[in-house]
């Protein structure tokens, strides 16, 4: 398990000692589009005040899913695609592993000719529910994020699964 995480998160970015829930510092949204960590809990109040921060995420490593959050959800507002692509191949989060991530969250995944496509579970039609589409199943999930109304946030947002949970509102 300590092996896992250490491949997810990158060993420089990991503690041995850690208890699980424990958030070990935070991925930030840079104006420019990169992703930047910083470690520490304390850091936090910086970012929030940051006008160069347009949103950021707590990293805690224990949590596979708060890892694909970030990715997804970081995609869907801009942040720099080879970074986002460089993170996730990093943490190993490929397409294989993204259906355990769509099934926790609650996102169908399923391919549409030469492209990936993700929908809410309650899907109906392209002409009446929300649907993402891309060349991988993160850059499907992306896009769907962004259909769904995410928002780059520094707290307190919405997050791509508590999206996907809401009820719908009917496309106009």
């Amino acid at each position: 398990m300590v092996e896992n995480m250490q491949k997810f998160y990158g060993k420089e970015n990991f503690k041995h000692e850690m208890e699980e829930g424990m958030i070990i510092g935070y991925y930030y949204l840079h104006t420019n589009g990169e992703l930047i960590f910083k470690h520490g809990t304390d850091c936090v109040a910086d970012i929030r005040e940051s006008d160069f921060a347009r949103a950021c995420w707590p990293i805690d490593p224990t949590d596979r899913a708060n890892g694909w959050s970030l990715l997804v959800e970081a995609l869907s507002v801009g942040a720099n695609p080879s970074r986002v692509k460089e993170l996730a191949e990093k943490w190993h989060c490929n397409d294989d592993d993204a259906e355990k991530y769509a099934e926790v969250v609650g996102c169908e995944l399923s391919q549409d000719g030469n492209q990936w496509c993700a929908t809410r579970k309650d899907f109906t039609n392209l002409q009446e529910s929300p649907a993402g589409f891309g060349d991988t199943k993160l850059e499907a999930m992306s896009e769907l994020c962004k259909e769904l109304g995410y928002k780059a946030c520094k707290m307190w947002g919405s997050s791509f699964s508590e999206l996907l949970s809401q009820t719908p509102t009917p496309k106009l």
